[in-house]
């Protein structure tokens, strides 16, 4: 199984699920502020993948604020300065939202993004998300960003391998994804259930771990023709 680089930060990728669903009793969210090592972290929640839903912004100010943690979130459409890199790297946690990753990419290279946020995780920062917020921090990831069938997308390779997210949830993606890996169009990766995820801190070996008893985590890869889901034990968050 594939290592991350030797770096000071954290990257937490997440299957699915979300903050304040039904079903999510934010111990994933906990966790997260608990990776900054501050008692008031601060959190930028982007959610350029969907296009920025006032609703979904709205929602990750409501629940991370009331879990003690100083909240903002940045807009691509209406920037709140021109100062891209100090606004972003004045947080602890940088949290993506999901969505299209395709599209979120895209707007991410064109504004510089993508190495404001390397820079950052690079010097400490933790980097999480789910969905499109799980996959972009991989080398590829499996995505629903171009209608039809899922596809492999190169992301931001931070983190070696792939990714797939809703493994649990989306009947189509399990099926897609060993595919894509026994025919070599997809690396060996991770693949994640919803309120799963999976926690990399510098070179240590990843760690598996989940808000919900049920939420499992799997190593996807291929020898001879023949693909292996080697489930991963989890630690159950509670």
């Amino acid at each position: 199984m594939a290592t991350p680089y030797d770096v000071q930060g954290h990257i937490v990728a997440m299957g699915g699920g979300g903050f304040g669903g039904p079903s999510d009793s934010l111990q994933l969210d906990r966790y997260l502020l608990g990776l900054t090592g501050k008692s008031q972290p601060t959190a930028c929640f982007l959610a350029t993948a969907s296009g920025e839903p006032p609703a979904y912004i709205e929602l990750f100010h409501e629940v991370y604020g009331g879990l003690g943690c100083q909240t903002s979130d940045f807009s691509f459409f209406r920037p709140p300065t021109a100062d891209v890199r100090g606004f972003l790297q004045s947080h602890d946690l940088i949290y993506v939202g999901g969505g299209n990753t395709k599209s979120m990419l895209a707007l991410w290279r064109e504004w510089g993004v993508d190495e404001i946020l390397r820079e950052h995780w690079t010097n400490g920062a933790v980097l999480a998300g789910l969905s499109a917020g799980a996959i972009c921090w991989f080398e590829q990831g499996v995505t629903d960003s171009i209608p039809g069938p899922l596809t492999a997308l190169d992301c931001l390779g931070f983190l070696p391998g792939s990714c797939c997210p809703h493994y649990d949830s989306e009947p189509d993606r399990q099926p897609a994804y060993t595919a894509m890996i026994k025919d070599g169009s997809t690396q060996a990766g991770f693949a994640l259930d919803d309120f799963a995820g999976i926690h990399f801190a510098g070179s240590s070996e990843p760690r598996a771990v989940a808000s919900l008893s049920t939420a499992r985590a799997f190593w996807v890869s291929s020898a001879n023709g023949v693909v292996t889901e080697q489930p991963l034990p989890v630690h159950k968050l509670n």
